[in-house]
C-alpha cells in the first residue's frame, strides 16, 4: 500500500490543477449546497471523532448519496446492521440505528479518527484509503476522488473486485466537492500540521483520565497534540487509550502525570 509521504506532492498537484467539467458544474454546486446545509449534523460527528466535518460530508455523499437513512459505511439501510462490506456494523446496540451512531462507528472502524494530518494531501490520502487503492493499480485516478473533473474520464469498479475500464462513474468525486468548497470559501483546510503548545497540551490533558483499556475522544486529541509537540521524545500510537506512554509524554511536556495514573 502506498504511503502519504509518497503521494503528498501528487495529491497537492492534482488538487491545485483540478477543474470541474463544464457540464457538471451545476450538479456539483447543488451537491455542495446540500452538504453545507447539513453542516451542523456533520459537526456533531466531528466533535465525537475528531474527523473534519467536511470530510464526513463528502464521505456521506459518496457512500449514501447524502441520505440520513443509510449507514455511512456503505449505504445500507439503518433499519438493520450492514450487509455489504463491512458487514455486521455497528456491532454494539440494536437497529434501527441513528445516522450519527452509525457514522461514528464507520469513522472509528476505518481509523479515520486517528488520522493526524488533515491537510489537503492528508485528507485525500485518507479518503482514497477509505475507498481502496484499486483504481490506482489499474493506472487511473480514482473516480472516488476525481469524477466530474479533468483528472478522470472512465474506469471504475462496478462490484466488489470487479473493474470495468470503460464504465464511467456517475458520482461526483470527493476531491471535486472539497475543491468547490474551498473555491467558495466554505471551508478552510490547514496547509500544514500545526505544532502544538504546552498550554494546549495542558488544557487537553485536564480532560483525560489515565486508563489502560478505555478509549476516549479526549485521549485521541491529547495523543495527537503530544505527537505534534516540537521535539516530542516519543511518537505515540493514536489509539485513544491514555495509558503509561501517554502519561509519560504528558509529563515530559507539563511536568505532571495524567490524573488517575497510579504512579503519582
Amino acid at each position: 500500500m502506498p504511503t502519504l509521504s509518497e503521494l503528498r506532492n501528487e495529491y497537492q498537484t492534482l488538487f491545485d490543477s483540478c477543474a470541474i467539467r463544464t457540464e457538471k458544474r451545476a450538479v456539483v454546486q447543488t451537491l455542495t449546497t446540500q452538504l453545507l446545509g447539513n453542516k451542523e449534523r456533520y459537526r456533531s460527528v466531528e466533535r465525537q471523532t475528531d474527523v473534519p466535518w467536511y470530510v464526513i460530508a463528502v464521505i456521506h455523499n459518496m457512500e449514501s448519496s447524502q441520505r440520513f437513512t443509510k449507514h455511512l459505511h456503505n449505504g445500507d439501510p439503518l433499519t438493520a446492521r450492514t450487509v455489504q462490506v463491512p458487514a455486521g456494523r455497528p456491532v454494539d446496540g440494536n437497529p434501527p440505528f441513528t445516522w450519527e451512531v452509525s457514522a461514528i462507528d464507520a469513522l472509528v472502524f476505518d481509523k479515520l479518527d486517528t488520522v493526524e494530518d488533515w491537510t489537503i494531501p492528508g485528507a485525500l490520502f485518507a479518503l482514497e484509503k477509505f475507498n481502496g487503492f484499486g483504481s490506482r493499480s489499474r493506472g487511473i485516478k480514482t473516480p472516488y476522488l476525481w469524477s466530474f473533473s479533468n483528472h478522470y474520464s472512465k474506469g471504475k469498479f462496478i462490484a466488489d473486485n470487479v473493474f470495468d475500464p470503460n464504465a464511467v462513474s456517475q458520482q461526483c468525486g470527493a476531491a471535486v466537492l472539497l475543491k468547490r468548497m474551498t473555491a467558495i470559501n466554505a471551508i478552510e483546510v490547514p496547509v500544514s500540521v500545526i505544532p502544538s503548545t504546552a498550554s494546549e497540551i495542558a488544557t487537553l490533558g485536564a480532560a483525560v483520565t489515565f486508563s489502560r483499556n478505555k478509549k476516549t475522544i479526549e485521549a485521541v486529541r491529547l495523543q495527537k497534540a503530544l505527537n505534534r509537540f516540537p521535539g516530542a521524545a516519543m511518537k505515540l500510537t493514536v489509539d485513544g487509550v491514555a495509558g503509561g506512554n501517554t502519561s509519560d509524554a504528558f509529563r515530559a511536556v507539563t511536568g505532571h502525570l495524567l490524573s488517575g495514573d497510579p504512579r503519582q
